[in-house]
């Protein structure tokens, strides 16, 4: 059964559409069949660069590895109570037979169905911004000594899919936070950013990672549906000694996802 790999938070521009695309490209280079659904339905941003990737490869006959898009389609009653929950399902049942992975991008915003991918997730990856603006999303924090109050309504969101869950008798959701755009230079928010983090991560139950750096690189290849793990296959990936470094940190997060079986390939 393919394992459901769920990038989600309440809140945009933290990165998980980015994040989900280099997880999910780092795996098709590792040999993996990968499948996505894109939750955000208006943006579809993830959807939209495997179209991008599909026409850039069909445009210049290079066999770039890719991955089986799913779609959440509404029924034409959507007065009919739990609608949602069979256009999941359906959506996972149509990719889950063929992949070893789905990889679901969830909305900036607490919907429905961005409540059902949380529930359903084996490993849930929260991407967030080093800031305590962001913070804010996980916890409630003191204003004098940086301490953690309490948990947010996100934290809670995601102590209840770990309810469900374990009344389904499913194994529990590995819940990952991914630090994105960590500054080398502001070392005082850093350390205490962590600090939050790590207290925490001791009171809720998850593990926090190195995510992306503001990288110019993970963006401007988006209009071809490429990454900086495809500069074997193509020449327009650009070749500096920066980009190594980007390619160290996708092969990081991987890593740190502990996926059994999966040997990297990137």
């Amino acid at each position: 059964m393919a394992r459901l790999l769920v990038f989600g938070n309440e809140k945009g521009g933290a990165g998980k559409s980015t994040l989900a695309m280099h997880v999910s490209t780092g795996l098709l280079h590792s040999g993996a069949k990968v499948g996505v659904i894109d939750l955000d339905l208006r943006q579809i941003t993830l959807q939209r660069f495997f179209e991008n990737r599909q026409h850039y490869a069909n445009t210049r006959g290079i066999d770039l590895p890719t991955a089986r898009v799913g779609h959440v389609t509404s029924p034409q009653d959507t007065h009919q109570s739990g609608w949602e929950k069979i256009a999941f399902d359906s959506a996972i049942t149509e990719l889950g037979g063929g992949v070893d992975y789905i990889i679901i991008d969830c909305p900036g915003a607490l919907t429905p169905f961005s409540a059902l991918a949380h529930a359903a997730a084996d490993t849930l990856i929260t991407p967030l911004n080093d800031s305590f603006i962001d913070f804010d999303l996980l916890a409630r924090v003191d204003a004098d000594t940086n301490k953690v109050k309490g948990p947010s309504i996100y934290s809670e969101m995601v102590w209840d899919a770990r309810k469900e869950r374990a009344l389904a008798g499913d194994k529990p959701i590995d819940w990952i936070v991914a630090r994105n755009r960590l500054s080398a230079t502001n070392m005082h928010n850093k350390r205490n950013v962590g600090e939050a983090l790590t207290d925490l991560s001791k009171r809720i139950g998850f593990r926090f990672v190195a995510g992306l750096s503001d990288r110019v690189i993970y963006r401007e290849l988006f209009p071809k549906g490429l990454t900086i793990l495809d500069h074997k296959l193509v020449t327009e990936v650009p070749r500096k000694m920066s980009n190594i470094a980007a390619r160290q940190e996708v092969r990081d997060i991987l890593t740190e996802l502990r996926l059994d079986g999966l040997k990297l390939g990137i």
